[in-house]
């Protein structure tokens, strides 16, 4: 079972953790500025990942990505910055569109109104209001010179609007530009937070030592090994139901690949581990991982434990996955406990199996596991 951190612990391993980045592995790439330095500490890291074979060496790989994290955070601060004014300058774009569009509008019906007043009547009618012909003709070039002016107001009218609609739209779309950045940061953030606790936990666990993080390494590898073992050895126990007593929650295969009591929960498609919070049905449960209760499982299968459930590490790339290195760091399960009972029921029908597994030596860990079919199998381990 995942222990905690006391406070004390962790906040002294995050200065360290922090302010020790720079100075230790950013050499390579302090040359480079911008783009190029983010691109260079990208593929330190990836040579990184392929290298690392003892405690310095993740050590290394972590404070990398912290420190690239950083750099990619300050960027996207930059780029929120900059959003931000690109938004506020077409707010005010858009408020003197609007306002000049609200005068030309005006004008435009002003003198639409007193273009009315002086609708156009006959020649004959200009001839018989006219004393001279001089009058005539600066009459008709009037009514010409304010029918051509109208024209060019109503157009002028029609290119602002268009012009403060085509702004209106483009300040929307920079402003879903700006949500996305300041979700990035936040997911970023995220991110850098939990490369500290990471590398914090690390350090915990062993003891900085790099003997202990080899040890720990070995163990996850021979609860792997063992569960691969089950599945070719697993003696058939028989038919069983939904709801159906399994087996009672363990510590077996401590103190080589356990510590503490714990279901580790796994499910495999055709011999691949997969998402088992998949298969669980939606549950509010109490999540250690993320310090609060989650609604945890999108699928149809009970929970094989009774509520109240704690969750104490989840499926996926969890801070205390750096050890599952034959998955690619991936937890390949949930580990859970229950305050109510120690009894494990089978969360779906299929065919129980029973092992019994050595585990990195002196220890021995008891598997079940059930055939659901067409090659869909449930694994529950370190059960008594």
């Amino acid at each position: 079972m995942v222990k905690k951190i006391t406070t004390a612990i962790l906040f002294f391993i995050i200065f360290l953790s922090v302010f020790s980045l720079k100075y230790i592995y950013s050499a390579e790439c302090d040359n480079k500025t911008g783009a190029e330095k983010i691109n260079c500490l990208d593929q330190l890291i990836k040579t990184g990942e392929q290298k690392v074979n003892d405690l310095e060496s993740e050590k290394q790989l972590l404070d990398n990505k912290a420190y690239l994290t950083g750099l990619q955070i300050k960027e996207t601060e930059t780029k929120i910055k900059n959003t931000q004014k690109e938004v506020d300058v077409l707010g005010t774009r858009i408020e003197g569109l609007d306002q000049s569009l609200d005068y030309l509008s005006k004008l435009l019906i002003n003198r639409i109104v007193e273009g009315y007043k002086k609708r156009p009547f006959s020649i004959f009618s200009l001839l018989l209001d006219n004393k001279n012909a001089n009058d005539f003709l600066n009459q008709v070039k009037y009514l010409k010179t304010a029918q051509t002016n109208n024209q060019k107001l109503l157009y002028t009218v029609q290119e602002t609007k268009t012009n403060y609609e085509e702004q209106k739209k483009l300040r929307e779309e920079t402003k879903i530009k700006l949500d996305q950045l300041e979700k990035q940061m936040i997911s970023q953030k995220s991110q850098l937070d939990y490369l500290i606790v990471q590398k914090a936990i690390i350090l915990k666990d062993t003891q900085n030592n790099n003997a202990r993080y080899k040890q720990l390494l070995q163990q996850a590898l021979a609860e792997y090994q063992a569960v691969q073992q089950a599945i070719a050895t697993g003696s058939k126990i028989g038919p069983v139901k939904k709801g159906d007593p399994i087996a009672l929650v363990g510590n077996s295969g401590y103190p080589n690949c356990s510590t503490g009591a714990h279901l580790h929960f796994e499910v495999r498609q055709n011999n691949s581990w997969v998402n088992s919070e998949n298969y669980l049905s939606s549950k509010n449960v109490n999540d250690e991982q993320s310090s609060g209760n989650n609604n945890i499982g999108s699928g149809s299968w009970d929970w094989p434990l009774s509520d109240p459930i704690i969750v104490t590490q989840r499926y996926g790339v969890t801070p205390w996955s750096w050890r599952y290195k034959y998955s690619g760091g991936i937890h390949t399960g949930v580990d859970m406990v229950s305050d109510g009972s120690e009894v494990i029921r089978a969360p779906a029908d299929g065919t129980l199996y029973s092992s019994s597994q050595g585990c990195g030596g002196s220890s021995n860990i008891n598997i079940k596991y059930i055939d659901h079919g067409n090659g869909l199998i449930s694994f529950y381990l370190h059960v008594q």
